[in-house]
């Protein structure tokens, strides 16, 4: 009899795991904390911000016992969201640590409407054509781009869709404004203290925004697709809990069209893989 031996990990998934081992530690209680759902509900849009643009897209589709896939679910939320509106749900992590928290969440939030499974993204368990649709929400910038997008494409069903919201920069804006010695000496230490208060920033040792070369991968394992770029000023040098100048940021970026893919930090996508 054979036995099935499971791939090794890279370096970089080791480091993913003992970075969320510790995190997982810190978030022991976070099965107690109610899921936002205001996102999926009736209401007035936040046409501004880019997790709402994403939403937007994703509840374009009737989700209602569609099978939808949440790499890198993570505490469960949108896994949660995407049950309530009605999707039978995958999700899967990496980390046992985070997902030993997710259970709980599940089991209180959506008792029996998501499956929950450890995987690498770059070597998924699912069978070929398995799902309608996969949910990409901060995760690429987490994994091997072409590896995990190829798994993606396999376990997609002929015209499934790719909903998803990244971290982005453009090479140019990365390497002439973004990493100088300027802004990496003076400007840096205290944007991010303002952008991110006195909490501790959630940035693994490996994990940076995927420039338009890495999302070439994804541009290229769909038939078609829809991008909207975000973000010029906002989580640069503004938080987004400024609601009024998150508004001027989304109007400018909408404003600059295709070049705003030089000036963003984040991109919402939906597209199509061949049918």
């Amino acid at each position: 009899m054979s036995t099935l031996i499971e791939p090794a990990l890279t370096s970089r998934q080791e480091r993913e795991i003992a970075y969320h081992k510790e995190f997982a530690s810190n978030q022991a209680n976070r099965h107690l904390i109610p899921v936002n759902f205001d996102v999926i509900e009736p209401g007035p849009r936040r046409w501004y911000n880019a997790f709402w643009a994403t939403y937007d897209r994703i509840m374009a589709y009737d989700l209602k016992g569609k099978a939808v896939l949440v790499p890198g679910c993570g505490f469960g939320e949108d896994a949660i969201r995407l049950a309530r509106l009605g999707a039978q749900v995958s999700g899967f992590d990496l980390s046992p640590d985070i997902l030993e928290v997710t259970r709980k969440r599940v089991a209180k939030f959506a008792p029996g409407q998501v499956d929950l499974t450890e995987m690498p993204s770059e070597k998924m368990a699912y069978p070929d054509n398995s799902f309608d649709m996969v949910v990409l929400i901060d995760i690429l910038h987490h994994v091997d781009i072409p590896a995990t997008m190829a798994e993606i494409v396999r376990v997609l069903k002929p015209g499934g869709h790719i909903v998803g919201n990244e971290l982005y920069t453009h090479s140019f804006a990365q390497r002439h404004i973004r990493h100088n010695a300027i802004v990496d000496r003076y400007l840096y230490p205290k944007m991010r203290s303002f952008i991110y208060g006195n909490d501790e920033p959630y940035i693994t040792e490996d994990e940076h925004k995927i420039d338009e070369r890495e999302f070439d991968a994804v541009l290229k394992c769909v038939a078609s697709i829809r991008l909207d770029y975000f973000n010029t000023i906002i989580g640069r040098l503004v938080p987004d809990r400024f609601v009024g100048i998150s508004k001027l940021d989304r109007a400018l970026t909408k404003a600059l069209g295709s070049a705003g893919k030089y000036s963003a930090s984040r991109v919402v996508f939906d597209g199509q893989v061949p049918g």
